[in-house]
């Protein structure tokens, strides 16, 4: 996301510039009486007008591409969560300790956290009673899904929105750059209570969430 951020503000200081100056030649032909306007042909501006923005888009293209290639699929991936929609709650799914000796998986729901049960530290409707741990700076795969209607598993920070589509696999990658917490919301209408579907993503560091994956197959 800090990438499509970039280069958002890159492009968008480009086109502030060639509005500017495209501006100011309208402004400067108008009001200037001393400009040929009934000029047919010129061979050295008509290169020139058709070089540079020639260069503006491959000064464009070449970051665009890079950031395709960064969110290309064939990336490898450390870790793999599966993620399933409900009505009206979310499913995880962690299956790649199936070496460890005390259990195959980890699964668990996560639902929102009712008003009546609010804390001054938890945010309205935002916040979930079990949160989605992941490891930061690990390269993780989400596989996602939807056992009843489609819903769309959506966290902005991460620069994520994938529809839960029923008996369909979705897939998105997701690197987490810092420790942190992050919000997300089901970004489909999907019924009645739709809004009452948060996503909660908490970003830990590898040890910790070794602790806490030995800690939930306990």
């Amino acid at each position: 996301m800090e990438e499509i951020i970039f280069l958002h503000d890159f492009i968008t200081i480009i086109l502030v510039f060639i509005i500017r100056f495209v501006g100011y030649c309208l402004l400067y032909a108008i009001f200037n009486k001393l400009i040929a306007k009934n000029l047919i042909e010129r061979q050295v501006i008509e290169c020139v007008w058709t070089i540079i923005p020639a260069l503006i888009l491959i000064q464009i293209a070449i970051p665009s591409l890079l950031l395709l290639y960064m969110l290309d699929e064939s990336i490898d991936s450390r870790l793999t969560i599966k993620i399933i929609g409900h009505q009206w709650y979310w499913r995880y799914e962690y299956s790649d300790f199936w070496s460890f000796p005390i259990c195959s998986s980890i699964e668990y729901d996560s639902y929102i956290i009712p008003s009546n049960e609010l804390e001054d530290s938890i945010f309205r409707l935002l916040d979930v009673d079990n949160r989605i741990v992941i490891p930061f700076n690990t390269r993780i795969r989400l596989l996602i899904s939807s056992a009843d209607v489609i819903h769309a598993w959506t966290v902005p920070v991460f620069g994520v929105k994938r529809d839960a589509v029923p008996g369909r696999i979705n897939i998105a990658r997701v690197v987490a750059q810092r420790p942190g917490v992050y919000y997300g919301q089901c970004s489909e209408i999907c019924g009645a209570n739709h809004r009452f579907i948060p996503i909660v993503v908490e970003s830990i560091n590898s040890k910790s969430f070794l602790n806490w994956v030995i800690c939930n197959q306990e």
